[in-house]
């Protein structure tokens, strides 16, 4: 076994406890399995943005706030030596998670006061086939402490992780109605 594999596992022992600590929720699929997402409610403490459809997200607005399950991603795509591989599953199974997500924001008991999701990732890349929009991190701080919080799940995840640039983590913003519309509650 690797240092990747022990790291792993490590994270495997650590990752319920950071889940009760962090108050996030796994999304079920209605078959019942669990996504790739886990969430929780939060309030936006960022700069005032005005999404593509209108929506102005300010201070204090509620927005569901996604986390990506990173050790069952890892655990996903740690057979794949292809990057483009790894990242057209992590794709796609953020794409397998949005309806359920769509669906629990509906049923949930504040749903008219959320406005949409947040999550804050170094992929970004095909974001917006998704309904994301990609927004910088105007704090340095606080996007440099994100990129060093990140840098374990882009060792673990990456071959040859010396060799390239550690992107930089971006908010990713959707709208309630964006993610209703393309995900199927209308």
């Amino acid at each position: 076994m690797g240092i990747r594999q022990y790291c792993i596992s490590a994270w495997s022992f650590i990752d319920p406890l950071y889940v009760q600590f962090t108050r996030l929720q796994h999304i079920k699929k209605t078959c019942g399995n669990q996504t790739m997402m886990r969430v929780r409610l939060t309030k936006y403490k960022g700069r005032n943005i005005v999404l593509a459809d209108g929506t102005a997200i300010n201070k204090n607005d509620v927005l569901v706030k996604i986390h990506l399950h990173n050790v069952k991603l890892l655990r996903h795509i740690q057979g794949y030596d292809s990057e483009v591989r790894k990242a057209l599953m992590i794709y796609k199974g953020v794409q397998d998670s949005l309806p359920s997500i769509a669906h629990y924001i509906y049923k949930h008991r504040y749903a008219n006061d959320i406005k949409g999701l947040i999550g804050i990732s170094m992929l970004y890349k095909g974001c917006k086939k998704l309904g994301f929009e990609p927004h910088s991190i105007t704090n340095r701080y606080y996007k440099y402490f994100k990129q060093l919080a990140f840098f374990p799940i882009y060792f673990l995840s990456t071959k040859n992780t010396f060799k390239k640039e550690i992107p930089t983590p971006m908010y990713l913003f959707m709208s309630k109605e964006s993610l209703f519309q393309q995900y199927g509650i209308k």
